[in-house]
């Protein structure tokens, strides 16, 4: 189904669709960003503290922002606002999970087990940019920027790398 044209669109379409876990989740893609406006779906990544997912051009963008070292995105959202499962990586965002990430849920500091890689979560807040607006519609980036969307986090969330590990699609992630 494409997107609808309206903020209020949106909103009676995200009332539809049934909340995801809070406590136990899956990771549903893993996009690593080589350079800028590349992106790489991949099955299986490695995450370390100091790189984050390597391979992705996070330290060349953002090194001295370990707070934003990773993007996390509600896979329920960006199947809305996206559509195909294709079209999620426009986002660009690195880990697509099936968990509730909203304010309440995952406030920051708390941590999570993402197959074998631990991460905390950031107190910056994930707001999207022209280049989410440009690929979705100024109307998803309004309806992520709305006070819901905000506390549900809908545009997504930063995170750091607590323990190195691997993450593949399918993983658990477990809330501690």
């Amino acid at each position: 189904m494409a997107a609808k044209s309206t903020v209020e669109d949106l909103e009676a379409r995200w009332g539809d669709i049934d909340r995801s876990p809070q406590d136990q989740g899956t990771v549903e893609l893993i996009v690593r960003r080589p350079a800028p406006d590349q992106r790489e779906p991949l099955q299986r990544a490695a995450f370390s503290a100091e790189a984050g997912l390597l391979g992705d051009d996070w330290l060349r963008r953002h090194g001295d922002e370990i707070e934003a070292q990773i993007t996390l995105m509600n896979s329920r959202v960006a199947q809305l606002l996206a559509g195909d499962k294709a079209r999620w990586a426009e986002a660009g965002d690195q880990l697509f999970i099936d968990l509730d990430i909203s304010q309440d849920n995952l406030p920051p500091g708390t941590r999570i087990q993402l197959g074998e890689v631990v991460m905390q979560i950031s107190t910056l807040p994930h707001t999207g940019c022209t280049k989410f607006a440009r690929r979705f519609g100024g109307h998803a980036r309004k309806w992520t920027a709305t006070e819901a969307g905000a506390r549900e986090r809908r545009r997504g969330v930063y995170a750091r790398v607590i323990q190195d590990g691997e993450i593949k699609v399918g993983d658990s992630i477990t809330k501690l």
